[in-house]
């Protein structure tokens, strides 16, 4: 039986304003095609379909055309999981209408863990795969607050919380295994301690205080492959085959421009799973330069001699003040198929702030920048502050898991 890993899809995404439905399109194109080539028995979705919990209708759109494409091809079952920017109750609304395409959605933590264990059929109505369909397990879905707590205390709570529900599912697939001789796959969207990230890419930290605190054992050795889902690098967790991210399928921001995107493919056939890796297409190139005007000049200068239709980010760090960098680089790529998305003339910014920081906007900071300003100008420090922060950051995720969508 062969399983396709894909994961982090973050439908509807738009990088400095710019729309994004036409790499969006273009993957899942090249993704229905892949399934048919490649004659794949069971997709696995690992969660951030959609960018946010309320998406637009095209991004809806898409989703559905994908699943009725793929759902009417060789493909047996399609299985989605919901990550931390998916609304719980979107994913869900349509699951009984899209089981009678084998699509199964689990959007969030269920009541009842026997509800996350899917057992997978063939054509003869017989057991062929058993997937553990653990979504995104939000903070109050696995931990009771209590008043007083440390924040130690919470993040301990909140790991054992993971673990035993992870483990719990896994106990139950374990037992519907023991009649028959097939392999366990089990899905999860969460941080793996010692995993990698990078600046610019989207990723939200899913729990406060804690990331990097769920480690390798949340996942019973029962399991022959652990398709993750949340980080957008693909790789493997802990050096291991069988344990992996797929990552982004497109880059979120410039700072995974250079990556190449991945889906990953397992067979299992045997005793052990044979997994590999296939390259994704660069649907629309990204480019980040850097450095003084000529070097900025020079870069342009090659993309445009090679033809590029490369999205720009360019970061003007020279020593000199260039008040018109934008009207330099505007000349320079009139009538190429370059496009700026963003211009940083740090020297200009620089000034500009010394002269007068209220001129500071708030592209250039965070929600957390914003607090922390706070904080500076009433002058509160120490262990107040530390506590504020934790507290502000708190409330922030909280705010973050609210499910919009909910009645």
């Amino acid at each position: 039986m062969k399983f396709l890993h894909t994961s982090d899809w973050h439908l509807g995404r738009r990088l400095y304003g710019r729309k994004r439905y036409r790499e969006f399109a273009s993957f899942l194109d090249w993704l229905a095609e892949r399934i048919r080539r490649e004659k794949i028995d069971c997709l696995l979705v690992a969660g951030d379909v959609f960018d946010t919990a309320t998406p637009g209708n095209r991004a809806q759109e898409l989703y559905y055309r994908f699943l009725n494409r793929a759902a009417n091809s060789c493909c047996r079952h399609i299985v989605v999981i919901g990550g931390n920017h998916d609304s719980p109750t979107f994913l869900n609304a349509p699951r009984t209408l899209l089981r009678a395409l084998n699509v199964h959605v689990i959007g969030a933590m269920t009541r009842n863990p026997e509800d996350e264990v899917l057992v997978l059929q063939d054509s003869q109505n017989q057991p062929e795969a058993i997937i553990c369909a653990v979504p995104y397990l939000r903070d109050r879905d696995i931990r009771l607050s209590r008043a007083g707590e440390s924040a130690e205390e919470k993040n301990r709570q909140l790991a054992e919380g993971i673990l035993a529900h992870y483990h719990q599912v896994c106990s139950l697939a374990e037992k519907k295994r023991a009649e028959n001789d097939i392999p366990i796959i089990g899905m999860g969207h969460l941080f793996i301690a010692g995993s990698t990230t990078v600046e610019d890419d989207g990723v939200r930290e899913l729990y406060v205080g804690s990331l990097g605190v769920i480690g390798r054992d949340v996942f019973p050795a029962c399991l022959d492959y652990v398709a993750l889902g949340h980080l957008h690098i693909p790789q493997k967790v802990a050096g291991e085959e069988t344990l992996r991210y797929s990552g982004s399928p497109i880059p979120m921001g410039f700072g995974e421009a250079r990556q190449q995107k991945m889906v990953v493919e397992i067979e299992c056939a045997g005793q052990k799973p044979h997994v590999r890796t296939i390259d994704i297409p660069c649907f629309q190139p990204l480019k980040k330069i850097n450095g003084s005007l000529e070097e900025i000049q020079s870069a342009i200068a090659k993309e445009i001699r090679e033809k590029s239709t490369a999205w720009l980010e360019i970061d003007y760090t020279g020593g000199q003040i260039v008040g018109n960098l934008q009207e330099v680089i505007d000349e320079m790529i009139a009538g190429s198929g370059l496009e700026i998305c963003r211009i940083r003339n740090r020297r200009l910014v620089e000034k500009v702030m010394k002269a007068a920081s209220w001129n500071e906007t708030l592209d250039d900071l965070d929600v957390r920048d914003v607090f922390r300003r706070c904080l500076e100008s009433y002058e509160i420090t120490g262990e107040e502050r530390t506590e504020l922060m934790r507290a502000h950051d708190e409330i922030l995720t909280l705010l973050q898991e609210e499910d919009s969508n909910a009645q």
